[in-house]
């Protein structure tokens, strides 16, 4: 059983412990020995808590023999990205983001608070692309410099020349190659949808505030940053998403409301949806790299291949407005990720009140075009990512020389090019795999409403038996 366990769905180990047919610590052992194996190779972990995780295990095979009630992630390893706080694991140096230094977390955050509600056992932290190198910074009238060790770096199991995407790197590596089922990543511009799209995975950016957050260590709000599951199976994303969803008292900006179910139509279809289809939301072309038509085109049409299941899918000619600084809000507006609520800094940077209204309005304008949008249409589809993963030694040139051969003078605007808008704007938003494109992975992103996680998940899970992934990376095939 053990060798066959690398492939499974997390809901299939889950019902497997349950069932006494294989217990949740040989479900550990399996996994950290694909972990000891291949991380040398994809390097998708940073921290393994090998000892942690099986007493984890130890307890949760307890809790199957006294015949108590299980959560749905029972038995189920599970890694977590490591800017994230997890109890007792180290936090990684990263000012930006509020953490760092050379020391343990106290607590969890909610979303692994909630993970392990739920059952799950956290078995490590995966490695966040551009953290081993320094970090990033940004002179003055350039664009982002990056410092990367590639020795540290995650790598694409699709072909390790390649990178797996930015920030949620690890955890998009690991899930692609088996190392663990299911995978945490935070999205800020689209750090887990587009890590989720080179490497053959699904990623989730769930709604503004429908996953509560809250940071002792360093306070703030998070504005445009997510929380969310990478994973290879629809189902599990929405497992997880569901475990971590929900209102939490300690959180002021969270969504109020209780979380929709999003399993209870998972499996409806999408037979008498509407979905509207951009292939670059009227400005994104001014970002394509050479492989971005026919990517488009591939994508394009798998899209509109979910009209054999019953749905209506049209193209839609709106235009939206760049976002233009690729990852981050327009001038005079709030950090991307978070702002600061300590007493003794700033809410907001120094900033011009008209450059600030005049980003605000922008932003309400395309806010107002989505919004007419989802009055006729139930969702929007456009591809993840215009690019196929590139090698490590073009990533490296394209951030160290701040990408000045893009557009822009920055690489950014290419790689966010169709994710950004939704974390400026809260809306929600899925890449599920797609295909390839020369061999390696693409993405199709489901965007909507609001709130509407249930409607998203089910178009995916649709999607997903339509074009089902049963390819296996090189890298995790041993």
């Amino acid at each position: 059983m053990t060798n066959e366990l690398t492939w499974l769905s997390a809901c299939k180990i889950r019902d497997l412990v349950a069932k006494k047919e294989i217990s949740a610590l040989e479900v550990v052992d399996h996994f950290l020995g694909r972990i000891e194996e291949l991380n040398p190779k994809l390097r998708a972990f940073a921290h393994v808590d090998a000892t942690g995780a099986r007493e984890q295990a130890r307890h949760a095979d307890e809790a199957v023999l006294s015949g108590g009630e299980l959560g749905p992630l029972h038995g189920v390893p599970v890694s977590v990205k490591e800017h994230i706080p997890v109890r007792g694991l180290p936090l990684i140096t990263m000012p930006r983001l509020g953490t760092g230094g050379s020391r343990l977390a106290r607590v969890d955050t909610i979303a692994v608070e909630r993970l392990r509600n739920a059952g799950a056992i956290i078995v490590g932290l995966n490695t966040m692309m551009g953290t081993a190198g320094g970090g990033a910074s940004r002179p003055e009238g350039r664009g982002v410099f990056v410092r990367f060790n590639w020795d540290a770096e995650a790598r694409n199991p699709w072909d390790t020349s390649k990178v797996p995407g930015w920030s949620s790197s690890g955890g998009a590596a690991a899930t692609a190659a088996g190392l663990v089922p299911v995978a945490i990543g935070s999205d800020g511009g689209g750090s887990t949808r587009l890590p989720a799209a080179y490497s053959g995975v699904v990623g989730v950016h769930p709604t503004r505030g429908l996953v509560p957050s809250v940071n002792y260590e360093h306070p703030t709000f998070d504005l445009t940053s997510s929380v969310g599951p990478l994973a290879r199976d629809v189902r599990d994303a929405a497992v997880v998403t569901q475990a971590m969803a929900g209102p939490d008292g300690r959180d002021y900006i969270c969504i109020q409301a209780q979380a929709p179910d999003l399993l209870a139509s998972l499996e409806a279809g999408v037979d008498g949806l509407r979905f509207a289809w951009t292939d670059d939301f009227g400005y994104a072309s001014l970002y394509a790299a050479e492989e971005s038509p026919r990517i488009i085109a591939h994508v394009r049409e798998a899209a509109f291949g979910l009209q054999s299941l019953g749905a209506q899918v049209e193209a839609t000619g709106e235009v939206w407005e760049d976002p233009k600084r690729g990852g981050g809000p327009a001038e005079g507006e709030p950090f991307v990720y978070q702002i600061a609520v300590a007493p003794s800094q700033a809410t907001l940077p120094s900033h011009s009140p008209q450059a600030y209204q005049d980003a605000a309005e922008e932003r309400a304008r395309n806010w107002d075009r989505f919004r007419r949008l989802f009055c006729e249409y139930d969702l929007l589809l456009s591809v993840t990512s215009q690019q196929v993963a590139p090698s490590v030694e073009a990533w490296d040139t394209a951030w160290t020389s701040g990408g000045h051969r893009y557009p822009h003078g920055t690489f950014a605007p290419t790689y966010v090019s169709h994710t950004v808008l939704f974390n400026l704007l809260g809306f929600p938003a899925v890449s599920v795999p797609c295909g390839f494109i020369d061999g390696l992975p693409v993405g199709l992103q489901i965007i909507g409403p609001p709130g509407r996680e249930d409607v998203i998940l089910r178009a995916a899970s649709a999607f997903q038996n339509l074009r089902p992934q049963n390819d296996r990376p090189p890298a995790g095939s041993s």
